[in-house]
């Protein structure tokens, strides 16, 4: 049992770089990379395309659903390598290892968040050029996240923008840092939970 457990856990772990690899390679549109590339898709994209069909993962410009596909991919393995080193796996270390899961992924996308909002600020105080399309794309990344934050806490818009963005830069630092606790403090209730 130990060498199917070992065995499944390898082959995900393998499935997950040829995930990674379809994405990365994805940023390179127009490049044909030839039939190794067709096996790829035809290999990842049957799996990627069942977390595609959420639109609640996706939006026009960016798409968060591989990122999920990879976080539920990242949760079987951790699963299948706690069941092959303890022989068996409790309720409280499965819903851990969930938490850790989701844990990860809005860890990523509140980071991915204050990166772009970090580099709007910068853009503003050393006056880049927002007309290109670098810069167009993270606007439109920032700008619905600055209004939702700053609708949250200055509805009457009594900041200037440079306050906007550093308040939303504040903001999104500090929910992470609260959920970050959060999911310290569950796990370490889920482990000791007798389940």
């Amino acid at each position: 049992m130990q060498y199917l457990l070992t065995a499944l856990s390898s082959v995900i772990s393998v499935y997950m770089i040829l995930i990674v690899i379809r994405i990365l390679l994805t940023w390179f549109s127009g490049v044909d990379f030839g039939k190794p590339y067709m096996f790829l898709c035809s290999v990842c994209d049957p799996y990627l395309n069942w977390f595609r069909r959420f639109r609640i993962f996706r939006n026009s410009v960016l798409d968060f659903s591989p990122l999920i596909a990879l976080a539920v991919l990242g949760l079987v393995r951790r699963l299948l390598t706690a069941w092959n080193h303890s022989g068996r796996i409790s309720l409280g270390i499965a819903l851990a290892m969930l938490l850790t899961a989701v844990w990860s992924v809005l860890s990523w996308v509140l980071g991915f968040l204050i990166i772009v909002l970090i580099l709007r600020l910068f853009a503003y105080l050393f006056n880049a050029n927002i007309y290109s399309p670098f810069w167009r794309l993270i606007d439109f990344i920032a700008q619905p996240v600055l209004y939702r934050i700053n609708r949250i806490f200055f509805p009457l818009r009594i900041l200037n923008y440079l306050g906007r963005i550093i308040l939303a830069i504040g903001a999104l630092l500090f929910i992470t840092a609260l959920l970050w606790a959060v999911v310290v403090f569950g796990r370490f209730l889920l482990q000791a939970l007798p389940l």
